[in-house]
């Protein structure tokens, strides 16, 4: 049997690591920096066996995974190569930016032509090695960076592996193309809502409804502006050439619909809406992508005491699990009263339909979005 070695078991790492060991046929040794997570990732099935340190845990490995975020991947990388891996030895990362880890090890001779650019492009809105799920990863795209120097071969067993061990999609693709269209998807869009929130948030400061009805649309739009501030700090830093480039033509973009409103051209205002419209009814419905889909729905009942207990206690007696619950003082959108969020989409639907038979109405802004099923 063959042996992997995960570096870094959290969410991404150890959802990794659970699909080497179910379907990959290969022997998982886990590290973490956190002897507590280290410990649960062992004590939870999702690693064979971990190690304390990172030399014991890539001894002997035919594959190593490096799932840290970004800022800890390039130092980790230098380390490895100053060790003696397995002749062969397959290194690779799970990081949203590729271009800055490739040219670093490119530029280690003893890895260069070993190590494989990765990004498994899916997540959660849970973190941590407790969420660690082994289908993740399924019917994500997954993409590899190979070397230019690199050897085909080594591609080919990576993507078996991966294949198997994920079940996603296996994209090959070049670095700085990578690390364009996931800045414009997912890097842009983060430093967009932590950007407007910032901005409503120094309008609060001298009139406190702003964030008071600040609900709906408003949320959903700046819901991953609440994303772990160091990391994306990181990310940015990783991936600064493609998204000065990219701000640049988002700045044009706002400078054109700014100028139409303040010229009155109504024209340009309703084509900017058009063309918007027309483009993300293109998008792919629920498919897995770097930013984690969030299952929700708002059911309409009346903002009485013990409503919304009503609700918990049904979706109990049919071993439904709420992952977050909140009522909505600001209904814009044409939401419902009481906010529901649930860990997976089976929750989701299973939810809704329960609700709707016991007569409560269910609103899904997706279902809405594309002229779904009744609310009733």
């Amino acid at each position: 049997m063959e042996k992997a070695a995960v570096l870094g078991v959290g969410l991404i790492g150890g959802s990794l690591a659970l699909g080497l060991k179910e379907r990959g046929n290969v022997e998982v040794c886990g590290y973490d920096g956190s002897s507590q997570t280290l410990r649960l990732a062992e004590s939870s099935g999702v690693i064979h066996y971990g190690c304390h340190k990172v030399a014991d845990a890539v001894k002997d490995a035919d594959y190593i995974f490096l799932a840290l975020p970004v800022g800890a991947t390039l130092p980790l990388l230098e380390e490895l190569a100053a060790m003696d891996l397995k002749p062969g030895c397959i290194l690779s990362d799970v990081g949203s930016t590729k271009g800055r880890v490739m040219e670093l090890a490119a530029s280690l001779p003893r890895i260069s032509r070993n190590f494989i650019g990765g990004h498994p492009m899916a997540g959660s809105h849970q973190s941590g090695v407790k969420a660690a799920r082994s289908l993740l990863f399924e019917n994500a795209y997954y993409v590899l960076t190979p070397p230019q120097n690199g050897s085909m071969s080594q591609v080919q067993r990576l993507s078996r592996l991966l294949s198997k061990a994920t079940r996603a999609k296996l994209v090959i693709m070049d670095p700085d193309h990578h690390d364009r269209v996931v800045g414009a998807i997912s890097h842009l869009p983060h430093i967009l809502a932590a950007a407007l929130v910032n901005q409503v948030e120094g309008y609060n400061r001298s009139n406190e409804w702003f964030l008071r009805l600040a609900a709906g649309g408003f949320r959903d739009l700046t819901r991953i502006a609440a994303s772990d501030p160091v990391m994306w700090r990181d990310v940015l830093m990783s991936n600064r050439e493609a998204l000065l480039e990219l701000m640049g033509d988002w700045i044009r973009e706002m400078d054109l619909i700014h100028q139409a409103l303040k010229a009155g051209d109504s024209r340009k205002i309703e084509s900017f809406f058009c063309k918007a419209k027309a483009s993300r009814e293109k998008l792919p419905d629920r498919k897995q992508g770097v930013i984690a889909p969030v299952f929700e729905c708002y059911v309409d009942v009346p903002d009485h005491p013990g409503e919304i207990g009503k609700v918990a206690s049904l979706l109990g007696e049919w071993n439904i699990s709420i992952s977050n619950i909140g009522v909505i003082e600001s209904r814009e959108d044409g939401a419902g009263v009481l906010r529901l969020v649930f860990q997976g989409e089976k929750d989701h639907q299973k939810a809704k339909r329960v609700l709707r038979s016991n007569g409560l109405t269910v609103i899904d802004l997706n279902e809405q979005e594309k002229g779904g099923e009744n609310t009733k």
